[in-house]
């Protein structure tokens, strides 16, 4: 069974910053896409942020510009750097790992923004 496990949520003021975490297992994750996707009640899960193997990032419109997504293969981790938060960002975040058809999810991390 593969994991994810995630770290780097909490509560922060509107404006603020936070970096969320995922390792990966070390055998597949160089070779894995990489996501962050959120979910907020009642709400169907939406991306918010990809990386391939490759490096190759994409973003949901409503974090352009705020967020970036890196990757660091010697660590098995990816990381989302969240900038400038804004209140609509409060959500569960769900590390993701995709290798061909099959996809693995991570626990979800609470982040809440204060206004």
């Amino acid at each position: 069974q593969v994991q994810l496990v995630e770290s780097g949520g909490g509560l922060v003021q509107a404006g603020g910053s936070l970096r969320l975490s995922c390792a990966g297992p070390e055998i597949i994750f160089s070779i894995s896409a990489m996501g962050w996707y959120r979910q907020t009640p009642g709400k169907q899960r939406e991306l918010v942020a990809s990386v391939t193997s490759g490096g190759s990032t994409n973003y949901a419109d409503s974090v352009k510009g705020r967020f970036t997504i890196s990757r660091d293969n010697a660590k098995n981790t990816v990381y989302l750097q969240m900038n400038s938060l804004k209140p609509e960002d409060t959500a569960v975040y769900y590390c993701n790992s995709k290798l061909g058809p099959v996809a693995y999810w991570g626990q979800g991390t609470q982040v809440t923004v204060s206004s």
